[in-house]
């Protein structure tokens, strides 16, 4: 195992006792540092044998409103507190598991237990019929008067569409004289550098995928396309979707989205389908769903349980969901790692953004495990960077006090919404849940695979926001976005977009 000194955190916090002393000017009392100078050995603290809820002065419930900016800026926190029943957080070294046929092998076992496997390059190239048909369709269109029907739009400059109807109809002719009467199934094992022909006629040659993984998974419960991808080291991550028989145009926007995105739940919200038609098509119970998502998570053997849950639909179109473009409906199933009966937070952040743009690092983002089912079983499985747990850095970490950590909570909520008036007119956060975990955090200038896990608190909510000719309504009360992150052990906030 990897063992490297963490050399830098962001540094966004102060200590309580300045935060009492400075309410009236926040903004000269908050001190963003980075470096290796500014980070504190963290202390162990001894076990008082009561919960941590008790030993941190942690409410089941928190309340408080403030208003600032003029009253342009409004903090609306009604949240649930949310802590594990432990005594004690510790923190621990983290890495990126080793990214080989082991771990390949582990995932494909636990998803495709007795599946056979094909190259996706051979078994999902176009037939002759799938020419034919495509060709069929864009004709229609086109008798329609319908030239743009994927709606690509047009050129500003040209006024030219896009998309070339006739252009695309001479293609697909010309291509469907070369094309297989039969798709070829090459079986194969999923893993890298595997060789595969590459173009068409005589320009075919060989090529490797490298860091790559394309493939068709057969198996009793249906067929799937499957991808691994290392492109971007150290991040890995593996993809499975259910191969669709209602997607009838493959140019088409398709996909799955979470309930949190396409929902309607807002007064006035123009797209979305409202949860009560939603429920209408669900064919399945979240129960039976949950339990098959587990039972696939669970041969994986990291000790994941299920977070959180949301319902999901499967649409297409180019203007997101409406309830005449929804063509299946189940439930995603957030998983995450426990460490001592502590939950690794999670969060709709995937970290790993980078601060400078024009930056040749290459970021780690957090692991995530997603699992989408329904009816008919198992439709996505999204899983990015599993960690590999390792030693105790500190046991029995000292945390804050909860009192501490709202205060600097508040205040920082206010100076990072200080330009706020630039933006919007008026943006009011609903803030609905507090929950006490662990996140990663890692310091990608100095080593861009270990990091250290560390409690942490998440402020999760949405907001409201009116701007001249625009405005939008959040709730918040089904969001997994963190509007603040704070180190629970010395006050510090944590970007989670770039995870540190």
């Amino acid at each position: 195992m990897k063992k490297k000194t963490l050399t830098m955190l962001l540094m966004a916090g102060i200590c309580a006792g300045m935060l009492a002393g400075c309410q009236e000017t926040p903004k000269e009392s908050i001190v963003k540092q980075k470096g290796a100078a500014n980070i504190k050995e963290y202390e162990s603290t001894e076990q008082t044998g009561s919960p941590l809820q008790e030993t941190l002065g942690a409410p089941e419930h928190y309340t408080n409103k403030g208003t600032y900016e003029n009253g342009a800026l409004v903090i609306d926190t009604d949240a649930e507190i949310i802590l594990p029943n432990v005594e004690t957080m510790n923190t621990y070294a983290v890495s990126a598991q080793e990214v080989g046929q082991d771990l390949i092998d582990n995932v494909s076992q636990a998803f495709f237990d007795g599946a056979k496997f094909y190259s996706a390059h051979t078994y999902n190239i176009w037939t002759k019929q799938d020419y034919q048909e495509d060709i069929t369709n864009l004709k229609k269109y086109k008798a329609e008067g319908n030239l743009d029907p994927y709606g690509y739009g047009k050129d500003e400059e040209t006024g030219e569409l896009f998309f070339d109807i006739d252009e695309v109809i001479a293609r697909d002719e010309q291509e469907m004289q070369d094309a297989p009467d039969e798709i070829t199934k090459e079986e194969i094992t999923p893993s890298f550098g595997l060789e595969y022909w590459d173009g068409k006629g005589e320009e075919m040659e060989k090529a490797v995928d490298t860091n790559e993984f394309w493939g068709v998974a057969e198996t009793a419960e249906g067929i799937f396309d499957y991808h691994i991808s290392y492109q971007l080291a150290p991040d890995v991550v593996f993809k499975i979707e259910r191969k669709r028989d209602d997607v009838v145009d493959s140019r088409e926007l398709s996909e799955w989205m979470e309930g949190e995105y396409g929902i309607k739940r807002e007064e006035g919200q123009e797209s979305g389908i409202s949860e009560e038609k939603l429920k209408e098509r669900l064919d399945i119970s979240k129960e039976d769903a949950e339990k098959m998502a587990i039972e696939k998570v669970e041969r994986l053997g990291w000790d994941m349980e299920v977070y959180g849950w949301d319902y999901a639909m499967f649409y297409h179109g180019e203007n997101g969901v409406t309830e005449d473009n929804v063509l299946d409906t189940g439930y995603i199933f957030q998983f995450v790692r426990m460490v001592d009966e502590v939950p690794i937070t999670y969060t709709s952040s995937y970290g790993g953004a980078l601060e400078d743009m024009d930056s040749t690092l290459s970021p780690w983002s957090y692991e995530r495990c997603n699992v989408i089912v329904g009816e008919d079983g198992i439709q996505k499985v999204e899983i990015f960077n599993p960690y590999h747990v390792g030693d105790i850095q500190t046991e029995h970490v000292k945390l804050m006090d909860f009192d501490s950590i709202v205060k600097i909570y508040e205040q920082m909520m206010e100076v990072s919404n200080a330009n706020v008036k630039e933006q919007q007119e008026k943006r009011t956060y609903h803030i609905r849940k507090i929950a006490l975990g662990y996140s990663r955090i890692y310091n990608p200038n100095a080593d861009n695979d270990t990091g250290l896990l560390v409690p942490v608190w998440d402020f999760f909510g949405g907001f409201d926001f009116e701007a001249e000719g625009y405005s939008g309504k959040n709730s918040g009360e089904f969001s997994t976005q963190s509007q603040m992150t704070i180190n629970a052990i010395d006050g510090t906030v944590i970007d989670r977009e770039m995870g540190y």
